[in-house]
């Protein structure tokens, strides 16, 4: 069933993945206040550019809607009395420009709501929940057994994604999760395909995939409607945190997170390592593991929203593998993200960068190896394991899995090429991205060294040693026109035309 408008033709669909960086190129004093002028830019190309303008009360009401995350941000403080100052502008310009700096380059912040419309008010300004349950109503008039228990707002960090809770009228007692999601810029299906697709996840019955009992696409959304686990994501269990609440304040600065025991980390990544295989021995495609798609149910992990990668929304993880030209498949995405994941079962965190220069010290080596051998610099540059490789190792080789028959996806032979062919078009496109980022690091590091104090002293001596060459040329020249001239004329004594020319006593300068 379509509950959506189709998009307008030649309609780009955005990545919000890509990051936003923002610099204030000028002030400007009006009457009673100072506007600041932005330049905002979408990527690495200056052409995907524009500029906002904000005034200090605008950046005040951002930092009022972040301070969920119960983050200290460097927000300049206010000032009533001398505030069109000139100096204190300037200073205030720089303090705003810090600001910037911070809630762009967090990797949570950066990705908010209110971040992107503070920044992109064009792409930004729309309410995606009041207009996801609009939708979500005019679907359930056509089905009227399911109804809108709540709203889950800011539940996840997905911008076009929205969460209720629902209930099916004849199991009232039975909840659900609903979610509503705008297809993205990796949708490679055909919308046929995709029907098809979603429709055989609806048949899946494997205990490391979560169920999803019900879908729906159009050509531009998906509804989707799976069990709701009220204990949480993998996630939630290591922040320690409520599952019902908003992403910033779980996840942005948790106090009481914690890494797992060495047999939760073995047996958790055991059975989300069987949930990679049974997808790649199917034919299908992820790229959206994180510990927030890992629901875990009496001692068992479960992959959830395993249909994104088909859905065509872009990874959270994207920004992170973009930048490393050896994850140039479906398969070693999967790879790097279970990396990612396996560091913050570790840890109780993320990695702070990629690649991880040095590993915390921790108890399990075994556990230090396997991080090694998928995020260290030496792996992002050469190539990591597979996920059969990994289930190999001695971190995961001997565990007892509860559930140990094999369980095995059948998709039929024109799915699967259909399948194959789109994530052929996803590699291709991830390709180009890493292409263009490379082209650019290169050009940036050419630009910095050229700019370096370094190579202009360099290029100083050079100049010098130079104009002392060219010096010594020109005054070697002007010696042999001289020699010349005084050879010829009618002060130059006769000889005789028998005699033989003297030979020239003329000394060169050393060089």
């Amino acid at each position: 069933m379509s509950f959506l408008e189709k998009p307008s033709p030649g309609r780009q669909l955005l990545d919000d993945t890509v990051p936003l960086t923002a610099v204030i190129e000028t002030s400007q004093n009006l009457q009673s206040h100072t506007e600041y002028i932005i330049k905002v830019q979408r990527g690495v190309s200056s052409e995907n550019s524009w500029q906002v303008i904000r005034r200090y009360s605008d950046f005040d009401v951002l930092n009022s809607s972040l301070m969920v995350c119960s983050i200290s941000l460097p927000l300049p403080p206010k000032k009533l009395i001398g505030n069109m100052d000139r100096e204190f502008i300037a200073e205030r310009q720089r303090g705003l420009q810090a600001y910037l700096d911070s809630i762009t380059q967090h990797p949570l912040l950066c990705s908010s709501l209110f971040v992107k419309k503070f920044l992109d008010p064009n792409n930004y300004s729309a309410n995606y929940t009041e207009i996801a349950l609009q939708q979500v109503s005019m679907y359930f008039r056509s089905d009227p057994k399911w109804e809108v228990l709540e709203p889950l707002r800011d539940m996840g960090w997905r911008i076009r994604k929205k969460y209720f809770v629902i209930k099916n009228k004849e199991q009232p007692k039975e909840r659900y999760l609903l979610s509503w999601v705008d297809l993205g810029p990796d949708k490679f299906l055909t919308d046929k395909d995709l029907q098809s697709a979603m429709k055989l996840l609806t048949s899946f019955s494997t205990p490391y995939l979560c169920p999803l009992l019900f879908s729906s696409t159009s050509e531009s959304s998906a509804l989707l409607i799976r069990p709701f686990s009220e204990r949480g994501s993998l996630r939630d269990h290591i922040c320690k945190v409520k599952p019902r609440e908003s992403h910033l304040k779980k996840y942005c600065n948790p106090k009481k997170s914690q890494g797992l025991e060495l047999q939760q980390i073995k047996l958790y990544g055991r059975q989300i390592l069987e949930g990679l295989k049974l997808l790649h021995d199917g034919g299908m495609f992820f790229g959206h593991l994180h510990a927030s798609n890992v629901m875990v149910d009496d001692g068992v992990c479960r992959l959830t929203d395993v249909e994104n990668g088909m859905l065509g929304v872009p990874s959270a993880l994207r920004p992170a593998f973009t930048q490393l030209r050896k994850i140039n498949s479906t398969d070693s995405i999967d790879v790097f993200c279970f990396g990612h994941l396996l560091y913050e079962m570790t840890y109780g965190r993320p990695p702070d960068s990629i690649p991880v220069e040095q590993f915390p010290a921790v108890p399990y080596t075994s556990v230090v190896s396997v991080l090694q051998s998928i995020l260290s610099t030496e792996s992002c540059k050469s190539g990591m394991p597979t996920v059969s490789q990994l289930m190999q190792t001695p971190l995961f080789s001997d565990v007892q899995l509860q559930h140990s028959e094999k369980s095995q996806v059948k998709i039929p032979s024109r799915l699967k090429e259909a399948l194959k062919t789109a994530k052929e078009s996803l590699e291709k496109r991830l390709h180009e991205e890493q292409r263009v980022l490379h082209q650019h690091r290169r050009l940036t590091r050419a630009q910095s060294h050229h700019g370096s104090e370094e190579e202009k002293k360099r290029r100083k001596i050079l100049a010098r040693k130079k104009s002392r060459q060219s010096a010594y040329e020109n005054e070697e020249d002007m010696s042999v026109r001289n020699n010349n001239n005084s050879g010829s004329g009618a002060s130059s004594p006769l000889t005789c035309p028998s005699s033989p020319m003297p030979p020239s006593t003329t000394e060169h300068a050393p060089f």
